[in-house]
């Protein structure tokens, strides 16, 4: 059977050639239970064939859905990185269920809530100061799933990813290739990220009987400009470090450009790991050794989940608690000083 032009394919055209009425073909297409099986099936079928797009307003006043899912960061502008923006967008794009589109927005914008119809939420939050949003939120019974940072509450599932345990791994690993005099790029200090992060790689250091010198903390933003202007500072102290955490690639990118800017060669005068493992942290000079955030897997399941409670919504279901332990992705920006 072969595609007719999409403007002349509606449901009259598919209740025509299955020879059932326009009602049976709006029942089948939205998958309701009142059709057998069979017929159904039957008539899926023909509108695969023959090229059939709904129309997503008429289908909106049918079911009184709006067909949009909207994701929501703590804030757009401030400490959410480009790349991690990006890749949050892809991969939800990916695995949207069909029909749907996405709005994306930021809590300290959430007046949008109150104008925009949304079927479900995806919340990226960041900071404790989300908590307030997710309240209102669950008040107004709206479908939500919160990801990235661990939640106290138990009714919303919520899958986060274990920062502390990430650096803590890494930066064992950095003190076994031989590095003992570290520096510490900071991200924001409202974010729960920066707090697990910098936390872990204190407690770490001191596990292993290190200090670092305060002088070498300096505090970023999350974005590449402050990740340079960091580390120029911490260049111009006097007390060169062999070996740079930065809390985020980005800020990493900055941070090495200014040591090639002020003739530090890296990674064998100063090295660097880092927190995310951005798509483009392999294509550095060196690459660069990172904590791999499984973003792509937290968007995967909170979008698998906010699609279970909108397809079922009149049943209960079941709520999930997990926080993922990222993996250390090796490169070459850590120079073995055991040598």
């Amino acid at each position: 059977m072969q595609s007719l032009p999409k403007q002349e394919v509606t449901l009259k055209t598919i209740a025509q050639i299955a020879k059932v009425s326009p009602t049976t073909v709006s029942r089948a297409l939205n998958n309701s239970s009142n059709i057998k099986s069979d017929t159904k099936q039957k008539i899926l079928k023909i509108a695969k064939e023959i090229g059939y797009i709904p129309n997503l307003t008429a289908k909106a006043l049918v079911t009184k859905r709006s067909y949009i899912i909207g994701i929501f960061f703590t804030d757009i502008r401030v400490g959410t990185s480009e790349s991690f923006l990006k890749d949050v967008i892809n991969q939800a794009q990916k695995i949207l269920p069909k029909g749907y589109t996405l709005a994306i927005s930021d809590i300290n914008n959430n007046k949008s809530v109150l104008t925009h119809n949304y079927d479900g939420i995806i919340v990226l939050s960041q900071s404790q100061s989300d908590d307030q949003f997710i309240d209102e939120i669950v008040n107004r019974k709206i479908p939500i799933v919160v990801l990235n940072r661990k939640i106290s509450r138990n009714d919303i599932s919520n899958y986060s990813i274990n920062d502390y345990l990430g650096v803590q791994n890494m930066v064992a690993y950095t003190i076994r290739m031989g590095h003992h005099n570290f520096g510490l790029i900071k991200g924001i200090d409202t974010f729960d990220s920066t707090r697990l992060r910098t936390t872990s790689f204190l407690n770490t250091l001191k596990k292993y009987g290190l200090k670092i010198d305060p002088e070498l903390i300096k505090n970023g933003d999350y974005k590449p400009k402050s990740g340079n202007v960091a580390m120029r500072q911490i260049l111009t102290s006097g007390k060169i470090p062999t070996c740079v955490f930065c809390e985020n690639d980005d800020m990493a990118i900055g941070a090495i450009k200014a040591c090639k800017e002020l003739g530090y060669r890296v990674p064998e005068d100063i090295s660097f790991i880092s927190y995310d493992d951005t798509d483009y942290s392999k294509y550095l000079i060196p690459g660069l050794t990172t904590v791999r955030k499984p973003t792509a897997k937290i968007i995967n399941l909170g979008i698998q989940k906010l699609t279970e409670l909108l397809q079922y919504s009149s049943q209960k279901i079941g709520i999930d608690k997990m926080n993922i332990t990222p993996e250390i992705i090796v490169r070459n920006s850590v120079y073995d000083r055991r040598k």
